[in-house]
């Protein structure tokens, strides 16, 4: 690859970078949109109404809508004839630098142990990069997670022994929303994941997040225990950054695997009201299409 193409692709992912910070995915603001015109509440409708404002001044003044812009977490699922497999470590890492200085981003990544901040959000294993196969493609899908300190603090993964079943599941949800769900800046999306270790739970959990709002499992046993859960955390009434309300989550999404006879593994990962999540497709000759933020970019100012 020549440096002007490889340069490319790294401006490429820079300015997607940047655009999650900056911009909702178009779910989660029709979601609010939608929560917002339903709510009845007066101190929620002022909450939702300043959330609205601020979607708004981040568009007009093109800066992050948070503060807290995260640590950078891509998903990548690269096919087997794209022919850039090699690079895609090192350009993403690169973009995630410039994004950081000319977004700009605020600098998060503190080194472990040492807690040296990197200044670039580029250090040990970060931004932090998964990767999945897709045979036959020549397409890489790129995915960005900003996982902010709020909607971080209450994930939780843990293996509970196999009779407590579903019950089990919704008691370990409903305490750990209840107890540390406020500290994330509701309404949530809550990314819920079932297997057999805390390692594969918490790997779904994530997965379940990314998951656009509005989705279901395709089991149907997963598809109505989303239901259940998503009704009864709105039933606690939490509301806008914990206020109160109608509504304290924005979706529940479930991702399962197969799990050991003796163990029931599940995991939580949360998001904030912010749920800065994006999607993109980048083909084999650098070209890109945006997936995630089609109708939240209509009109906005670059």
């Amino acid at each position: 690859m020549d440096e002007t193409k490889r340069q490319q692709w790294i401006d490429t992912v820079a300015d997607f970078t940047a655009m999650v910070g900056i911009y909702l995915p178009d779910d989660v603001e029709a979601a609010l949109q939608k929560l917002a015109a339903e709510e009845t509440q007066e101190r929620a409708k002022t909450m939702y109404q300043c959330i609205l404002d601020d979607l708004a001044m981040a568009k007009k003044l093109h800066r992050p809508l948070c503060q807290d812009t995260g640590v950078l977490q891509y998903f990548v699922e690269v096919g087997t004839e794209f022919p850039w497999q090699d690079q895609i470590g090192e350009v993403l890492k690169e973009a995630a630098a410039k994004a950081t200085l000319d977004t700009p981003l605020r600098p998060n990544v503190v080194q472990p142990l040492g807690e040296h901040n990197t200044g670039n959000n580029v250090g040990y294993d970060a931004p932090y990069i998964e990767y999945d196969l897709v045979p036959g493609s020549s397409d890489l899908r790129l995915r960005l997670y900003m996982a902010g300190g709020g909607c971080s603090l209450p994930g939780r993964a843990k293996v509970l022994m196999p009779l407590e079943g579903v019950q089990g599941i919704r008691k370990f949800v409903y305490e750990t929303v209840v107890d540390w769900g406020v500290n994330a800046c509701p309404p949530l999306c809550i990314g819920i994941g079932l297997g057999t270790c805390v390692a594969t739970s918490a790997e779904l959990s994530k997965k379940a997040l990314l998951r656009p709002i509005g989705t279901t499992s395709p089991y149907p046993e997963a598809a109505e225990l989303e239901k259940q859960i998503r009704e009864d955390l709105n039933a606690l009434g939490i509301g806008p950054l914990g206020f109160g309300g109608s509504a304290s989550v924005m979706s529940v999404n479930i991702e399962c695997a197969g799990h050991h006879p003796a163990t029931l593994g599940v995991g939580l990962t949360t998001g904030c009201w912010a749920t800065r999540r994006g999607e993109m497709i980048i083909h084999k000759d650098l070209s890109a299409e945006i997936l995630s933020h089609k109708q939240s970019l209509e009109g906005a100012e670059t």
